[in-house]
C-alpha cells in the first residue's frame, strides 16, 4: 500500500508540472543515478558532511467526501559524506496539533542506499513523539547510515488546518544541490507569498489550470493558480557566534492566509486581519487575551492589603512583581489553548500569558496603567513588521510606564530581578497591545547595569606562593546567568565546581551572599593561593587568575556575514593589588594600554603601576554597545583577541629578592 502510494505521488506531481516548465531536475524514489553513487564530496563545499541531492514539496487542497483538506507531499535525497558529522540518523517531521485542527502522516516511505545495498525502514522504526523544541513530530530512525549512504524519504501529510502552509526552507545546515516546492492553491484562497533570505530564487513560475479541483458539495470544477518555485546550489547556511536566529537569515518562502472562502461551499467568506486595527479588535474581544485581561478586580481582592498601600509607585510595582513570581510556577509553555488566569492563580501554575497576563492584571488592580507586549523570542525569528502577522509572536510580558520610565517585566523567571525579562526574550522589538490609543511598536531594550566586579588583594608568602582574598559583586543579566546556574544546583556543588579552576590556584572558603535576594547584587567571597610558574631563576605571575566572565574570544571566523547581538551592554572590572613584600621584585611588568571600539562602542583599557614593592592592576572591559553590522566584525574581533590576550598570556616577570 505504502510503495503504491509514493509511486502515484510521484507520478502525479511530475505530471502535474509539466505545464509549467521543462528544463527541470527530476527524481524517482529508488532510482539512485551513477553520478549520486559515485559523488564523494560536494565541490561548491568540500567541508559539508552531506549535500541534499534533490528535494521536492508539493502543497494542494482536496475535497474529499465534503470535507475541505490541506495536502502537502515532500520527497528528499541526501548523500552522506560523513555519517557522524552529519547526524542524520533521525529524521523529525513537524505535525501541527491543536484543539480544532490536526494533521496527520497517511503516507510515508524511506530506505538508505550502500552501494547495491538497499535498507528499508521498517514499520517499528517510524512513530509519532514529542521534541521538547518543535512540539509534535513524526520521527523516523534510518536504518545503516554510514559514510557513502544515500537516504531518501517520501511523506503526505493530510491536514484540516487549512491555513498551515508550512514555510519552505530552501536553505539548511547542509548544501542543497535542487530544491523546488510546487504550490496548488484553488483561486478562492488566497495567501500572502514572502520570501525571505539572500539567495535569489531560480525559477518562480505561475499558471492557471482551469479544472485543478472538483467538490463533492455542487460538482464545481475550482480554477487553481499553480506556482513552482526553486533554488539551484544553495550553500549551507552555518551558524555564528552571538547572533539571532538562523530563521532570520536562511532563504525560504512563507505563506500568511489573506482571504477563505471554501470551494465546497459549506461555509461563508473570510477575510484575515490587514491592518494592525484589526488585530487590536480581535485581541480586545477574544477570549484568549482580552477576557483574561480585564480581570483586575479578581487580582485586587487577591493582593495583599500590604501591597495597595505602599506609596511609593516603583516600590509597589516591584512588590506587585515579586508576589506574582513568588506565587507561580511556569508549567515550560509558551503559550497554552486556552489562557485561563483565574485557574492558573488558584493552582500556583500556569504558562507564560497567563503568569504575565496575571501580572498586567495585579498591576491595574493597582492603579498602574500595564499592557500586554507581544514578542518573538530569539530562537523564534523576528516579528514582521510589514505586515499583522500575530502568528510571529510567541511570547507575551507586562509592558509598564512609571513617569517616563518603561520597565519590561516577565515574572516567570524567579531568578530574574524587576525590570529584567530573559535573555530568550531579548529579541529586538515588540508590539504594546494599547486597545484605547492603538498598538504600537517599541524597541525591546535590556536591562543596562551588567557588570562583573572583581577585587583581589594578594600577597607573596615566604614559600614561593602568593595567598589573598578574592570578592566579587555580579549585576543585571551576569547575575542573572549566575543565579540560574545555581538554581540547577545545590549551592555545596556549585562551591565545589567554582573551586577547581586550575591545577595551579587552591581556593578555600568559597561563600555566597544575595541568593534569594535577587534585588541585589550576588556576590562571593573565597581565599586563593596562587602558584606562579618559575622558569629558570624567573617567576611568572598571571595576575588574572580569577573567573572571568569573558574567557574566550568568541570572534575567530575569517569573515561574518551576518549581523552580531551581544544581548545586552556589560562591563567587566578588575582590580588587583599584590604585595611582593621583601620576597620578590619586578622585572617586568606587561604594556599598560587602551583599545577602543569607534563610536564609544567599547573599550578596554588596562594599567599596571608599582610602588613600594607593590603592583596595582586595573582591568576594565566595557561593551556600550551590543548589536553590530558584519562591517564591524574585525574591530570586535581585535578587542576581543586583545582582551584574552591580556587575561591569559602576560605574566608580571618576578626576581626573588
Amino acid at each position: 500500500m505504502i510503495s503504491r502510494y509514493i509511486i502515484l505521488f510521484l507520478t502525479f506531481t511530475f505530471s502535474t508540472l509539466n505545464c509549467i516548465g521543462q528544463e527541470r531536475p527530476t527524481s524517482e524514489f529508488g532510482l539512485i543515478f551513477p553520478t549520486e553513487e559515485s559523488l564523494k564530496i560536494y565541490e561548491p563545499d568540500t567541508t559539508a558532511a552531506a549535500v541534499v541531492l534533490y528535494e521536492q514539496g508539493h502543497y494542494y487542497y482536496k475535497d474529499v467526501g465534503g470535507s475541505f483538506f490541506l495536502y502537502k507531499e515532500v520527497y528528499k535525497k541526501i548523500k552522506v559524506f560523513n555519517a557522524q558529522q552529519a547526524d542524520l540518523g533521525v529524521i523529525d517531521i513537524p505535525i501541527y496539533t491543536s484543539e480544532d485542527s490536526s494533521e496527520m502522516i497517511n503516507g510515508f516511505r524511506a530506505q538508505v542506499h550502500n552501494g547495491k545495498m538497499r535498507t528499508i525502514l521498517s514499520e517499528d522504526a517510524v512513530f509519532v513523539t514529542r521534541d521538547a523544541d518543535i512540539g509534535p513530530v513524526f520521527r523516523m530512525i534510518m536504518p545503516n547510515v554510514q559514510d557513502g549512504s544515500i537516504i531518501e524519504y517520501a511523506y503526505r501529510i493530510k491536514s484540516n488546518a487549512l491555513f498551515n502552509l508550512d514555510s519552505w526552507y530552501f536553505q539548511d545546515e547542509i548544501p542543497k544541490i535542487y530544491s523546488e516546492l510546487i504550490v496548488k492553491i484553488p483561486s478562492e484562497i488566497r495567501f500572502r507569498n514572502i520570501v525571505y533570505g539572500s539567495q535569489a530564487l531560480d525559477t518562480n513560475r505561475n499558471e492557471l489550470t482551469n479544472d485543478c479541483l472538483q467538490t463533492d458539495y455542487n460538482r464545481r470544477t475550482i480554477s487553481c493558480p499553480i506556482s513552482l518555485y526553486a533554488m539551484r546550489d544553495i550553500p549551507a547556511f552555518k551558524d555564528e557566534n552571538y547572533m539571532l536566529s538562523a530563521k532570520n537569515y536562511l532563504s525560504r518562502i512563507e505563506f500568511e492566509p489573506k482571504e477563505f472562502s471554501t470551494p465546497a461551499g459549506w461555509t461563508k467568506k473570510m477575510k484575515f486581519s490587514t491592518t494592525w486595527k484589526d488585530v487590536d479588535k480581535l485581541f480586545k474581544k477574544g477570549d484568549l487575551i482580552g477576557n483574561q485581561l480585564s480581570k483586575s478586580n479578581y487580582f485586587k481582592r487577591n493582593l495583599p492589603e500590604s501591597i495597595l498601600l505602599i506609596n511609593n509607585p516603583l516600590e509597589k510595582a516591584k512588590a506587585i512583581y515579586t508576589f506574582i513570581q513568588d506565587h507561580y510556577t511556569w508549567n515550560g509553555d509558551y503559550y497554552s489553548s486556552e489562557t485561563q488566569v483565574k485557574d492558573a492563580f488558584d493552582s500556583k501554575k500556569g504558562s507564560i500569558p497567563e503568569i504575565n497576563i496575571s501580572l498586567i492584571n495585579a498591576l491595574n488592580a493597582a492603579g498602574f496603567d500595564a499592557k500586554l507586549l507581544l514578542l518573538s523570542t530569539r530562537e523564534n525569528g523576528l516579528p514582521t513588521q510589514d505586515y499583522p502577522i500575530v502568528t510571529k509572536f510567541n511570547y507575551t510580558v507586562a509592558y509598564l510606564k512609571i513617569d517616563d520610565s518603561i520597565f519590561l517585566l516577565d515574572a516567570t523567571d524567579k531568578q530574574a530581578a524587576f525590570g529584567i525579562i530573559p535573555f530568550r526574550a531579548l529579541n529586538v522589538q515588540g508590539r504594546v497591545m494599547d486597545f484605547d490609543e492603538g498598538s504600537f511598536w517599541t524597541p525591546i531594550e535590556p536591562f543596562t547595569k551588567n557588570i562583573h566586579f572583581t577585587n583581589a588583594q594578594v600577597s607573596a608568602s615566604i614559600n614561593g606562593n602568593f595567598i589573598g582574598k578574592v570578592s566579587e559583586a555580579n549585576y543585571g543579566y551576569i547575575s542573572l546567568e549566575k543565579r540560574t546556574e545555581l538554581a540547577a544546583t545545590n549551592v555545596e556543588d556549585y562551591k565545589k565546581e567554582k573551586a577547581n579552576i586550575g591545577s595551579s590556584i587552591d581556593i578555600e572558603n568559597y561563600e555566597i551572599e544575595n541568593i534569594e535576594a535577587i534585588e541585589e547584587p550576588l556576590k562571593a567571597t573565597y581565599d586563593v593561593i596562587i602558584e606562579p610558574e618559575i622558569v629558570g631563576n624567573k617567576t611568572l605571575l598571571y595576575p588574572f587568575f580569577i573567573d572571568s566572565y569573558i574567557s574566550e574570544n568568541p570572534f575567530n571566523l575569517n569573515e561574518r556575514k551576518y549581523a552580531i547581538d551581544l544581548g545586552f551592554p556589560f562591563t567587566n572590572t578588575y582590580i588587583i593589588s599584590l604585595d611582593l613584600g621583601e620576597i620578590y621584585s619586578v622585572e617586568n611588568l606587561p604594556d599598560s594600554r587602551t583599545v577602543k571600539l569607534p563610536n564609544d562602542d567599547g573599550e578596554l583599557t588596562v594599567t599596571y603601576s608599582q610602588e613600594n614593592g607593590k603592583i596595582n592592576i586595573r582591568l576594565n572591559f566595557k561593551m556600550n554597545s551590543y548589536r553590530f553590522r558584519p562591517e564591524a566584525y574585525e574591530s570586535l574581533k581585535e578587542l576581543f583577541s586583545t582582551l584574552i590576550q591580556v587575561l591569559k598570556s602576560e605574566p608580571i616577570t618576578l626576581k626573588k629578592l
